[in-house]
């Protein structure tokens, strides 16, 4: 691939043109908005100018309510050999393209599973998609070509391909993404209204769970709207087990022992659900989750000292698999959990307590 199209410079168009501008692709920015485009292009990920003639791929990136449009528009004007979209659906795109009577051997539908809260060309970066999956979802109609440079495509992204059936890629979309989404935001809602002392009290729970309540919501009417029968199936599952653990919460209120056992078996049951649930997410490099020990240290809010505490770490020989910071509320202190493999956890509790540092239990 020499030369590429971005049509639509939001976070995830961006970002896919930074990382192929910085591999040596040549990178043609186009938005519905010229000033995202220009924006884009000022942060080095391509140019606005428009290509002279048709370039080697054409990456759509617009709401899913856009993509049969603007791919049907792309492909009618000749613009790319190769054409996909990067949106969070497949199937309903992919029916209105055939629908539209376009030869679709040149199309191939793709996911990027990668994202953050924030949107816009300015909180793109070339290595949003760096070790995630990319959902490919060809036909038997998908030309080899346009396939190897979707592939292609991937690699230069640093991304993981993944190849799914559209409809089958929607519903598993619907589990591990859209309806998270929502229960985030339903959870964060709670606290709108929140008494200010409860809020006061927040700690990294409630903040791990609402971290992606943060996200905007009109782009997300646009996602759910593309996706809202899959969607409406997971929360009718995650309705019913609410509705089950509601009635078990009320039994163990009983005075009634019986009650309160099968209270307390109800209750048990979907948490014990939830472990299993959760020990079948992917931990790091893509296996199951790891069993890590946590070493965890205070923490002063002063310039530089997580580069320390992290360079005190290499000195001792030890990796830190992954890291969490809890923030004092309305203190200049914060509490740092390093997770390292279970062997090196007393060696780096030791070399943090000789350079100084203040271990909590």
């Amino acid at each position: 691939m020499r030369t590429a199209l971005v049509i639509g410079t939001g976070l995830i168009g961006t970002s896919a043109a930074l990382a192929l501008t910085g591999r040596g692709v040549t990178v043609h920015l186009v938005d519905h908005d010229p000033a995202r485009a220009r924006t884009a292009a000022a942060r080095g990920a391509g140019t606005d100018e428009a290509p002279a003639g048709p370039v080697d791929l054409a990456i759509v990136a617009v709401p899913p309510a856009h993509v049969a449009a603007t791919l049907a528009d792309a492909m009618r004007r000749g613009l790319a050999r190769g054409y996909l979209d990067v949106a969070s659906v497949k199937g309903g795109p992919k029916r209105e393209l055939e629908a539209l009577g376009l030869d679709l051997s040149g199309y191939i539908g793709t996911h990027p599973m990668s994202g953050k809260e924030q949107s816009g060309p300015m909180a793109a970066t070339a290595d949003l998609f760096e070790g995630r999956p990319w959902v490919l979802t060809p036909t038997r109609d998908t030309d080899t070509e346009v396939l190897n440079l979707a592939l292609e495509l991937v690699a230069l992204c640093r991304a993981v391909p993944v190849v799914m059936d559209a409809d089958a890629h929607d519903r598993a979309v619907a589990l591990v993404s859209h309806t998270p989404q929502l229960v985030s935001s339903m959870v964060a809602a709670r606290l709108a209204d929140a008494d200010e002392t409860a809020v006061r009290l927040c700690g990294q729970g409630i903040r791990d769970v609402t971290r992606i309540a943060a996200s905007d919501p009109r782009m997300w009417v646009e996602i759910l709207a593309a996706n809202p029968g899959p969607v409406a199936d997971v929360l009718a599952g995650v309705a019913a087990d609410l509705e089950e653990t509601v009635q078990a919460l009320r039994s163990l209120q009983s005075s009634d022992d019986d009650e309160r056992r099968d209270g307390a078996t109800g209750v048990e049951g979907v948490l014990r659900r939830g472990n299993a649930g959760r020990a079948r997410v992917p931990g790091k490099h893509g296996g199951g989750p790891v069993a890590y020990e946590t070493v965890a240290v205070l923490l002063s809010d002063q310039p530089g000292e997580l580069a320390r505490i992290f360079a005190d770490a290499g000195r001792a020989g030890v990796n830190i698999e992954d890291v969490r910071i809890e923030h004092a509320t309305g203190q200049q202190a914060g509490l740092i959990q390093l997770l390292v493999e279970p062997a090196a956890a007393t060696a780096l509790a030791s070399a943090l307590r000789e350079r100084g540092w203040a271990l909590r239990p």
